[in-house]
């Protein structure tokens, strides 16, 4: 049930006031006033919502000029000459006629039938754009044709990066050959820096802390004895000339 019709039964049945109405509902009370003026006049038909699609449009293609666009589609395709929109409002620019929008003569003439719909196309989201995670981890190559000034015909490859899609390299042949990649591969190889040499591995692991300390110790002690001199017996105590005779002296 839709909520103008909870609104003028509101009013209707349960007797309710349109002011109060209006209050529980949230709108006008001049809305209100407006629905039940049209269920007493025309019923529940009157109070559904109605279109707010305007009665007339001055910028409509006129009917006639609808049905000269179809008949041109019909006359040039039975006489096996290109018949879409910009076709069509050629003739009639050759008529004498404004012609409308190419898009305006498409859609006439899809609600016309005269256009079979397109298959379904693959959507967007179905697409998964392959990325490789470092830069120089995958190259891809691909190649498209090209005219020159002169109407020589060329054939330029490209070369791109998977990570960054910065061009790496790109070159013109007269004709590409499987050979021509794989040249072009090689002077870009060559082109390219020297990776990074890896670092190896310690032959042996790596000792904890604590043995670290203890054989830094065992160490250090080796190397302060071996440098400490060698100890010599005490010198016998000489007495000094300046020093004052004892009483045996004497």
């Amino acid at each position: 049930m839709s909520k103008e019709r909870v609104i003028v039964l509101s009013v209707v049945q349960q007797q309710l006031s349109k002011a109060e109405t209006a209050r529980r509902y949230q709108v006008s009370w001049r809305w209100v006033h407006t629905l039940v003026t049209r269920y007493q006049t025309g019923g529940w038909e009157a109070v559904e919502a109605r279109s707010r699609r305007p009665h007339n449009n001055s910028r409509a293609v006129a009917a006639a000029l609808r049905e000269r666009i179809c008949t041109l589609r019909c006359e040039l395709q039975a006489a096996g000459l290109d018949h879409g929109p910009v076709s069509i409002a050629a003739r009639l620019s050759h008529e004498g006629l404004r012609p409308p929008a190419f898009s305006t003569i498409r859609r006439i003439l899809t609600s016309a039938g005269l256009i079979s719909p397109e298959p379904k196309k693959r959507p967007k989201s179905s697409y998964r754009r392959f990325q490789a995670d470092q830069p120089n981890e995958c190259w891809q190559s691909d190649f498209t044709h090209w005219q020159l000034a002169d109407s020589t015909g060329v054939e330029i490859i490209n070369w791109l990066d998977d990570h960054s899609r910065y061009l790496l390299a790109s070159r013109a042949y007269r004709r590409i050959t499987g050979q021509g990649v794989i040249t072009t591969g090689h002077i870009l190889r060559s082109m390219a820096p020297p990776q990074p040499t890896p670092i190896s591995p310690p032959s042996k692991p790596p000792q904890p802390l604590s043995a670290a300390i203890r054989t830094i110790r065992s160490v250090t002690t080796t190397s302060t004895a071996s440098a400490r001199p060698a100890s010599a017996a005490p010198a016998a105590c000489t007495t000094s000339a300046s020093a004052p005779p004892t009483k045996a002296q004497r």
